[in-house]
């Protein structure tokens, strides 16, 4: 398993290479109908998401060869891992899903990487980039089930401790689990962690009620950020021992807490962060009223407007 001291070796050898991102308080019935909420703004992370923090931590703790690095990525693991190998000297290669859409696709290409766009059998391009990575000697990184990349994750919970402390409650957007197992392993139980998916991206979900080997489809607006097949083997290891409080919010409710955010804060996130915030603005999840509770943002990669009607965007 991932321990304190891993994730604190991994915050010493990651910190001259990432940003310390910061927390804003909101005050009570803005977000939250029963406390205040702070905001853990990761979007403001380099790349525009918390994925760089598992990719310098890999890279940095990886005999890489002239291959450099691969990997299968619809966006914020695949930027990160470019800027991560730019910024280091070695050459990168993603794999992306026709549905990555072209803004992700894009950053990727401009952090240095070179974007082979390959299909929708998630399968065929997992088992392309694979062999791709065997092929040219490279470095292949998983986006969300390599103990490397949770333990840079993982530097997330410290730095929110460190800048939070005695909060009672994390809302986090979960995927394929390398950000919330990467959590979990820091707080190990000290606070509860909200587990939140899109009821078309309910990996964690269907995990835990009908097996970790159960694939789905990822579906709905957050699906480029959080639609895996599966939760990583890791982080369901993880959360056998320290379990979250899973809880599914619908597109809609993805959407309006995307608007909330803006019409109230003036903060852009992409679908997959606001699906955190979606548990408290739905009221899919409710706090206690003396309850501390801190929402990660986790990242920024959408168009600026996706959330405006077209008959408001002019």
């Amino acid at each position: 398993m991932i321990s304190q001291a891993d994730i604190k070796t991994a915050h010493d050898r990651i910190q001259p290479h990432i940003r310390r991102t910061p927390v804003l308080d909101i005050e009570a019935g803005t977000l939250s109908a029963t406390g205040p909420v702070s905001l853990k703004l990761e979007q403001f992370q380099h790349t525009g998401s918390f994925k760089v923090r598992g990719a310098f931590n890999t890279l940095l703790s990886s005999d890489l060869q002239s291959g450099g690095v691969v990997a299968f990525s619809g966006g914020n693991h695949g930027a990160a891992l470019a800027y991560a190998a730019t910024k280091l000297g070695v050459r990168s290669t993603i794999f992306a899903p026709d549905f990555a859409g072209p803004v992700k696709i894009e950053r990727m290409r401009r952090f240095g990487a070179e974007v082979i766009v390959a299909g929708t059998d998630m399968t065929a391009i997992w088992n392309r980039c694979v062999a791709h990575a065997e092929e040219i000697g490279a470095r292949l990184v998983h986006p969300y089930d390599d103990p490397l990349v949770l333990t840079g994750q993982g530097t997330l919970g410290l730095e929110i401790e460190d800048q939070l402390p005695g909060l009672d409650t994390l809302v986090v957007s979960v995927g394929g689990g390398g950000l919330i197992g990467g959590i979990a392993s820091w707080f190990a139980g000290r606070v509860r962690i909200v587990a939140v998916e899109s009821e078309g991206t309910a990996t964690l979900a269907t995990a835990f009620s009908k097996g970790r080997e159960i694939e789905i489809s990822g579906t709905g607006i957050a699906a480029s950020a959080l639609g895996a097949a599966t939760l990583g083997e890791w982080a369901f290891r993880i959360l056998g021992e320290a379990p979250a409080h899973s809880v599914l919010v619908s597109d809609a409710d993805i959407t309006q807490a995307q608007q909330r955010l803006w019409d109230d804060v003036r903060i852009v996130g992409e679908p997959g962060a606001a699906t955190a915030l979606a548990a408290l603005t739905s009221g899919a999840y409710t706090p206690a009223p003396e309850e501390r509770v801190a929402v990660l943002v986790c990242g920024a990669n959408a168009q600026p407007d996706w959330f405006i009607p077209k008959s408001e965007g002019v």
